[in-house]
């Protein structure tokens, strides 16, 4: 019987302004071991952590004496190279998932395609400019990051939802299922699933 190949990666990025390094575990069970230095982005990535079923462990130096910009963003990038390279060739992954997601008042809906080709659509809406020390302008930036550093389609859209944190916790909740949903593979599928035969 061949041994389970667990998909992971870890990925090390220093720039002038952040110095991070994180370990994806896309075969996981949902343990996190977070530091960024902003308690509600902690919090954030903890929850994508536990619903997607990954195990991440993040530990970031930013410049957060000028703001949270340059720690959410290049978190963003990090997260979307550790998908990118965990998933690897993407042979017999199903490529594609989503979600309808409910946060108290808030609703989101998530949909993911691990297509290659990276794109951001994002319609949310937020009433407060900070959520703790999180600026909420970065919950976009955030997200955006993570696409194209992925090479992910992915669509995130606030259906309804009044209080900014739930309208964020549930959006990176329902982007944890999708993903995890996306980067499951099917034994039916044989290769990549595309008619190109690649992705």
């Amino acid at each position: 019987m061949s041994e389970k190949i667990i998909r992971q990666a870890e990925i090390s990025r220093r720039t002038k302004e952040t110095d991070i390094t994180m370990k994806l575990v896309l075969d996981g069970s949902g343990e996190a071991d977070i530091d960024t230095g902003i308690g509600f982005f902690d919090h954030m990535l903890t929850s994508f952590a536990k619903h997607g079923l990954f195990d991440l462990k993040l530990k970031v130096a930013g410049d957060l004496i000028v703001d949270c910009h340059h720690t959410i963003e290049d978190v963003g990038i990090v997260l979307g190279e550790a998908v990118k390279k965990a998933v690897g060739d993407k042979k017999a992954v199903r490529r594609y998932g989503d979600i309808i997601l409910p946060m108290d008042e808030a609703l989101i809906m998530c949909a993911i395609d691990l297509s290659g080709r990276p794109y951001l659509v994002f319609d949310g809406s937020f009433t407060s400019d900070r959520v703790g020390y999180f600026d909420t302008q970065m919950v976009r930036e955030f997200f955006y990051a993570v696409s194209y550093s992925a090479a992910m389609n992915l669509h995130i859209r606030q259906i309804s939802g009044e209080n900014d944190h739930h309208i964020i916790e549930g959006m990176f909740k329902a982007f944890a299922k999708a993903l995890d949903e996306a980067t499951l593979t099917d034994p039916r599928i044989k290769s990549v699933l595309s008619t190109k035969g690649t992705l």
